[in-house]
């Protein structure tokens, strides 16, 4: 693996006005307001803490963020367009950190206007937030789901990916799309990050590694979709802070070597640009569940069962990209991560 190289405190560009997190007591939001936060940076901190899973796990992140002195938290909903609107009046953000959404791809097959409303109509939201208040960077949550029904490994940003198989990978298309638009339109400079299964301490319970640990603790079968046949490129929660902070002090710029008649989907005319960020080695769940086994120390209950719908067999994360850009790939290994994983687990939970 090449050397990666060293940046600036994140934020340091960003630093004459405070940077605003959507999502900031949800688990990707958390871990990125705490790494500005512990920076010296000021953070403003949006949610709605949604009951999507226990709000308690919501409030205790931001309890934890609420110890640094630069954080102010507003309970807003990001769908919510006269809250969005005050929310930039007030704050004038120059960097905005999108990562509010309503996730989970099997939630979206029962509550598929959640998803309308959080990630869609939220976005617009921020987009127009962006637009109207100088905002010098956007970067937002997209995911490895859009890629949907592509088989080709690993995926890269240069794929085309508009056959989502869930509306959640839909929504997360649209943000592309959507962002796009405003790049072209407004000259607003915004990156979307596709996430691969991201996992680590303060995690989402409707996650695999959260629910195969709470079943395997308790000696409850674990649900293993797919015949066990599935993969996924496991991305600790670290490296993807990592990649956003790097990715954040980088305002998308319009590409010069953009073609109309031949164009590539990860770039533009306008300042748009999109990355993966991902473990570039794709574990199997057998593999996955061996691993926490070891970090546990128990043995699990396997329960081999078919594909969920809405799901896919495996995700691999070409990141080339990232690493060209900011020098950065990430490098946590899963016995590493899911040490971590663990440690916090039986800390939190008493177990």
């Amino acid at each position: 693996m090449a050397e990666q190289t060293s940046v600036p405190a994140p934020g340091a560009a960003y630093a004459d006005r405070p940077i605003l997190v959507t999502g900031a007591a949800g688990f990707i939001g958390y871990h990125v307001a705490r790494r500005y936060l512990a920076a010296g940076r000021r953070v403003v901190g949006i949610d709605n803490l949604s009951p999507y899973y226990d709000p308690k796990l919501k409030t205790a992140r931001l309890a934890e963020l609420g110890r640094f002195d630069g954080f102010l938290f507003r309970k807003v909903d990001v769908a919510d367009p006269s809250a969005m609107a005050t929310i930039f009046e007030a704050h004038e953000p120059t960097l905005v950190l999108h990562l509010a959404a309503q996730p989970g791809v099997r939630h979206s097959l029962h509550k598929p206007h959640d998803y309308v409303s959080a990630n869609l109509a939220g976005f617009l939201n921020v987009l127009e937030g962006c637009r109207h208040h100088g905002v010098r960077h956007l970067v937002y949550a997209s995911s490895s789901s859009v890629y949907g029904a592509v088989t080709a490994e690993p995926f890269n940003e240069h794929l085309p990916a508009d056959h989502p198989v869930s509306l959640y990978g839909a929504t997360k298309r649209a943000n592309e799309l959507m962002a796009h638009s405003y790049s072209h339109l407004f000259d607003l400079p915004a990156t979307g990050l596709r996430f691969f299964t991201v996992y680590g301490p303060w995690g989402r319970p409707d996650m695999a590694l959260f629910l195969f640990s709470r079943a395997i603790l308790a000696g409850d079968p674990v649900p293993v979709f797919g015949q066990g046949k599935m993969r996924r490129s496991f991305t600790y929660v670290d490296d993807i802070v990592e990649g956003v902070v790097r990715i954040a002090d980088r305002p998308a710029v319009a590409s010069t070597a953009w073609n109309g008649g031949d164009p590539d989907v990860a770039t533009a005319a306008a300042p748009w640009r999109i990355y993966n960020i991902g473990s570039d080695r794709s574990v199997g769940l057998e593999e996955m569940i061996d691993t926490l086994e070891a970090a546990l120390g128990r043995k699990a209950v396997r329960d081999y069962q078919p594909m969920q719908a809405g799901d896919v067999r495996a995700t691999a994360a070409d990141v080339a990209d990232l690493f060209e850009a900011v020098g950065y790939r990430p490098e946590t290994s899963l016995e590493e991560g899911f040490a971590r994983f663990v440690a916090w687990y039986r800390s939190y939970y008493q177990t």
